[in-house]
């Protein structure tokens, strides 16, 4: 989509140094930028390279200012996020045409709203409602008593459990399971059997959530498993049974955790985290890549960085571990 840099600069709040008028179809990093495209820097370091480059418009800080140019700069406080807001606009959505697929089976008593587009073979079970220009992709299968909000891409393959609740401009990646029966069974002393507990409570996902391709989030056992506003769940996260997550959390890749945890908001978990039942995150908490808190922990303050297992305040882990290095040289 074509646009000027003075329409960009205007949509990404950005101030506007040359001529507006170049038009820029598209985004690039400096190092494959062609004629047309939109590049950005975060440090002055790199402004050269993007000044060298064929890109047409350059997003960078304040320290461009100084510079002279031939090229259109669009000088913001936060050259990354200027971009990110940036790209929405020249790269767009996908063209889709509003409608239901002849190959799909969508329930009599299904709600589907206008500008929905439901694609081959797709499954909507029994008083399903689906809300405003929302997309479901090939292959998804959507359970009875679903709710799904407006403006939502559901990508090939997702399988959503009855009931489950999906609000607003929610994107859900291919593979993923929303709502499976969450890991509960009770041992019988008499006979070493494991009984299965019931798991009868609902997956709430709240607006502007995104989740990761295979990606599996259980509903509650006998309560409600929450999702909250804005969430960020990359690829191969499993969340277990009546977890909290809360507003703005983000959780990445090979993620695993147990039942009822909460996981306050602003939390940021790095890959490969494992968390124990019953755990909480407050507000604000860093959690490091492998780190592992034990089931029942609290992890606490703001801004604070852990790392390990168990998960400790990250100096402290480092000084532990140089105080083990230290220990086996002398050994």
């Amino acid at each position: 989509m074509k646009r000027t840099v003075r329409e960009v600069a205007e949509f990404v709040q950005a101030r506007l140094l040359g001529d507006g008028s170049v038009t820029l179809s598209g985004i690039a990093s400096v190092a494959a930028a062609a004629a047309g495209e939109l590049t950005f820097v975060e440090d002055e370091k790199h402004l050269k390279a993007a000044l060298d480059s064929a890109a047409s418009a350059i997003i960078a800080g304040e320290f461009a200012t100084t510079v002279s140019s031939s090229k259109p700069l669009l000088v913001s406080p936060h050259p990354r996020l200027a971009f990110a807001r940036a790209a929405r606009l020249l790269c767009g959505k996908p063209q889709r045409v509003p409608g239901i697929h002849p190959s799909a089976m969508v329930h009599p008593s299904a709600i589907v709203a206008g500008g929905v587009t439901i694609d081959e073979r797709v499954v909507i079970g029994a008083t399903v409602e689906i809300g405003a220009e929302s997309w479901i992709g090939a292959g998804t299968v959507v359970l009875a008593r679903t709710r799904i909000g407006s403006h939502c891409e559901i990508y090939p393959n997702v399988t959503v459990y009855p009931g489950v609740r999906i609000g607003d401009r929610v994107i859900i990646h291919a593979g993923a399971v929303l709502g499976s029966d969450g890991f509960g069974y009770i041992r019988d002393p008499a006979t070493g059997r494991h009984e299965k507990f019931p798991q009868a409570g609902r997956l709430e996902i709240e607006d502007d959530v995104e989740i990761g391709a295979n990606t599996t989030i259980d509903r509650g056992a006998l309560e409600t498993t929450r999702i909250g506003r804005g969430a960020k769940i990359d690829n191969l996260v499993h969340i277990g049974h009546n977890c909290q997550i809360g507003e703005n959390v983000v959780i990445a890749a090979q993620t695993g955790l147990s039942g009822s945890i909460t996981i306050e908001d602003d939390v940021v978990l790095g890959g490969q985290v494992g968390i124990g039942e019953h755990a909480r995150l407050e507000e604000g908490v860093m959690l490091g890549g492998q780190g592992g808190v034990l089931p029942h922990k609290i992890l606490r303050g703001k801004g604070i960085a852990f790392w390990g297992t168990p998960a400790k305040p990250l100096r402290q882990h480092l000084k532990e571990l140089a105080v083990l290095a230290s220990l086996a040289r002398k050994k």
